[in-house]
């Protein structure tokens, strides 16, 4: 019979089970039975410190056992009848192997401690399958389709073929993956592409599933089905990679896996090998326990959360959010930082950047309050920026009349005996261009500005230039990431390459790679792991959410995160400030060395009071002295990186 091997600490839960569509905390029975076992532990434990009746503590703390331990138990079982060794079903053994040697409130929480464990994982796994639905739930369910005759009928989106015409009005979310056949608007699709301002969209213009349309109609023809579009393969990326990510383990697990069957054997000796030489079967129990208790793998998993559970607690109180001791440990391992553009390095907010007139009769100011004025009744982000700006300033607005939006163009608006337009420099105008119009439309766009025109009269006056907003500690924070982890980050991003190439300019980031759709991003992330890289990747888009989940470390930006991105996330910066990154990777370095110290203590221990139960007579109320001894000082050990000269030394870290 081939020797067992060693199952996954826990089974994958399966992927058919049927959930919520937003699934609640008691919603999972892993969660509820954590629960209760949690419950009858401290119940157990108070009825313990009250010098209770005997009956009623060892009632409360079995029923405990029963709570937390019969689901591994029962999978231990399962795995044992496939050859496999499940570490819980060790765990319920040591647990069951103190109660019949009387140390039953160590046992009991063991038991609390796995069960807690298995019901954060399955709960993470609840979370990315309720993000995963939600990311679907942007195409729309139904979408307006074009009959040959002309007529209009709604159908389901996920009906539409390709080749057919669909109908898309103001507002609407855009059904499929399309080709625009008439029609002209402004469509957000920041959701694949992460651009930070919606884009003009006209006759021959791709467009995406699940972006918004602005304020013009769209006739379009469906070039991919529904289960093909860009949406469809961001889904299907973040879902395969969270399966693979939900494999990962605490390098402390990994070797605790092997440690068990050694354990276990070495148990099985101890009871049998003095059994053959005459000893009673108390005797040999008696040892036997002792040693497992002794010995037991739980003293180096508490010798190693402890330090990472205490630096989780700092960055939580400095704005990071980290969501399990597996991304505490692992982003010290971080060789590569990659950073997305929009809303992440920048705010994701278009602001003025320069104002070139055109006509000597109009001063800079008044080129910007006619602008504003004419943009005032408009809702296109652009405008906002626009208005933004002339109220920095404190321009008077004068009144408009007979506004009118050309969807796609831009707006128009009567100023007094003015006719004031702000549009797009590719929109068609019966008067005759100004080659200086040209001449700063060109300057603009190289310089990787957004280039609006402002008209008077059907001539134009002048040209401003908007940009995305850059986030004020960006410089810092990209300087100190490098520091911290060796290398210079990479800029993935979605925007064009003019206006990427800029921002790393000013950011000093010289892999710039920029037009990616998300599947391009997962691809660049991949060909950086391939290099040997460990990767982190910090975003904020639905259209980042693939990316972080690919990489071996996701961290979002909080303040303007989507849903998907937050529940795909490993991490969230709360507070979007991007120092915090380097700050709480040189946190975890310093959580990875302080358990490196802590499994040496522990180890000492075990070692020393393993090696005395075998070659001698270890007292049994020595044994349990001498192992919960070293985990006190282990954990108190770790709990000094709770202290706030901890993270100041963090953010102090350039090496």
């Amino acid at each position: 019979m081939a020797a067992p091997t060693l199952a996954p600490t826990r089974p994958t839960p399966p992927s058919d089970r049927v959930l919520p569509r937003r699934t609640r905390l008691f919603a999972l029975p892993e969660v509820r039975w954590a629960a209760l076992a949690v419950v009858l532990f401290f119940a157990g434990l108070v009825a313990q410190l009250a010098d209770g009746p005997q009956w009623l503590r060892w009632g409360l703390y079995l029923a405990c056992y029963a709570a937390g331990g019969w689901e591994p138990g029962w999978a231990g079982v399962r795995a044992l009848r496939e050859k496999t060794l499940d570490v819980d079903l060790l765990m319920v053994a040591a647990a069951i192997g103190a109660a019949a040697i009387g140390q039953i409130t160590d046992g009991a929480l063991l038991i609390v401690i796995f069960a807690t464990s298995g019901a954060l994982e399955a709960l993470a796994t609840a979370k990315t399958e309720d993000s995963v639905r939600g990311l679907l739930d942007l195409t729309p369910d139904t979408a307006t389709r074009v009959a040959g005759d002309g007529a209009e009928e709604t159908v389901h989106a996920a009906d539409l073929r390709v080749g057919e015409v669909v109908v898309v009005r103001p507002g609407e979310r855009i059904a499929a993956d399309a080709t625009v056949l008439s029609g002209g608007s402004e469509v957000d699709q920041a959701t694949i592409t992460g651009e930070p301002l919606p884009v003009n969209k006209i006759a021959g213009d791709e467009v995406f599933a699940g972006t918004l349309n602005g304020t013009g109609a769209l006739r379009i023809r469906v070039e991919r089905r529904a289960q093909d579009s860009v949406v469809a393969r961001i889904a299907a990326l973040v879902e395969q990679a969270a399966r693979t990510k939900a494999r990962t383990q605490l390098f402390i697990e990994k070797v605790e896996q092997r440690y068990s069957i050694g354990m276990v054997a070495v148990t099985l000796a101890v009871f049998i090998v003095p059994l053959l030489f005459g000893d009673t079967v108390r005797e040999a129990l008696l040892r036997a326990m002792t040693f497992m208790i002794v010995a037991s793998p739980c003293a180096v998993v508490l010798a190693t959360m402890p330090p990472l559970l205490a630096a989780i607690a700092n960055a939580g109180r400095h704005g990071v959010l980290i969501k399990s001791a597996v991304v505490m440990e692992k982003l010290g391992a971080t060789t590569q930082l990659a950073f997305d553009k929009t809303g992440t390095l920048t705010r994701g907010l278009p602001e003025i950047a320069e104002i070139r007139c055109l006509d000597e009769r109009f001063t800079d100011a008044e080129l910007l309050r006619l602008a504003a004025a004419a943009e005032r009744p408009s809702e296109h982000p652009l405008a906002a920026a626009i208005v933004r700006a002339a109220r920095r300033r404190d321009l008077r607005l004068p009144v408009t009349t007979e506004f009118t939006a050309h969807p796609g163009r831009g707006v128009t608006a009567r100023i007094g005996d003015r006719l004031v337009g702000v549009g797009s420099p590719t929109a068609s105008d019966p008067a005759p261009r100004v080659r200086s119009l040209d001449t700063a439309v060109d300057a603009l766009h190289a310089s990787g500005y957004t280039a609006v025109v402002v008209t008077c009269d059907r001539r134009p006056i002048g040209v401003l230039a908007l940009s995305d907003q850059l986030r004020p500690e960006a410089v810092a924070a990209v300087r100190a990431s490098t520091a911290v982890t060796g290398s210079a980050p990479v800029l993935l991003t979605g925007d064009n390459r003019v206006t990427a190439d800029r921002l790393g300019a000013e950011l000093g980031i010289a892999d710039v790679r920029a037009g990616l759709l998300p599947d391009d991003k997962v691809t660049a992330v991949r060909a950086l792991q391939a290099g040997g890289r460990k990767v982190t990747v910090v975003g904020d888009g639905i259209n980042d959410a693939p990316a972080l989940a690919t990489a071996e470390v996701g961290i979002a930006m909080g303040g303007a995160g989507s849903d998907l991105t937050l529940q795909t996330a490993d991490a969230v910066v709360v507070r979007d400030d991007l120092s915090a990154i380097p700050a709480v990777i040189a946190l975890s370095r310093q959580a990875r060395r302080v358990v490196v110290a802590n499994l040496v203590i522990a180890a000492t221990f075990i070692g020393v009071l393993a090696v005395w139960d075998l070659a001698g007579t270890l007292p049994l109320p020595l044994g349990v002295a001498g192992h919960e001894g070293s985990t006190v000082i282990v954990g108190l050990n770790g709990l000094r990186l709770l202290r706030r000269t901890a993270w100041e030394r963090a953010a102090r870290t350039r090496t």
